[in-house]
């Protein structure tokens, strides 16, 4: 059931915003788009925020960090995801398998696990209604 929520709003044609993330070796721009956006009707004050990330052979996010007011819960909808929390070990999640930020968590490894297939995860944010940027730097 819930693997078919999550694919439903991966594959949903509404998209509120686009992102241009870094280009992989081969040219494909990796995105990020806001697939969806709901405000909790019985947690006022936050929403949840969908948010497809699609990497291309290679791609990669820069090192970054979310809202403090963020819980994110991602899954893998294709290929392979190489991800790393908090400078903790750099872990790889394959179609199917999820994983969780914590909200002041720092992402320092996003990336394509492969570098001749294309990857894809739904971000699942749990966030302040107003905040509008969800992802933002860490300075190095």
């Amino acid at each position: 059931m819930i693997k078919l929520v999550f694919s439903a709003l991966a594959l949903t044609t509404m998209t509120i915003g686009t992102v241009s993330a870094h280009d992989s070796a081969s040219g494909d721009a990796s995105k990020v788009t806001l697939v969806y956006e709901h405000a909790l009707p019985n947690v006022p004050g936050k929403s949840i925020k969908g948010v497809l990330v699609e990497y291309g052979p290679g791609g990669f996010s820069e090192a970054h960090t979310h809202p403090q007011s963020a819980f994110i819960y991602a899954t893998v909808l294709e290929g392979a995801i190489r991800s790393q929390v908090n400078g903790g070990p750099v872990k790889t999640y394959r179609a199917g398998e999820s994983f969780s930020e914590m909200p002041g968590d720092r992402h320092g490894v996003s990336e394509n696990g492969s570098k001749s297939k294309k990857a894809k995860l739904l971000a699942v944010f749990v966030v302040d209604t107003d905040q509008k940027d969800l992802t933002f730097p860490i300075n190095k």
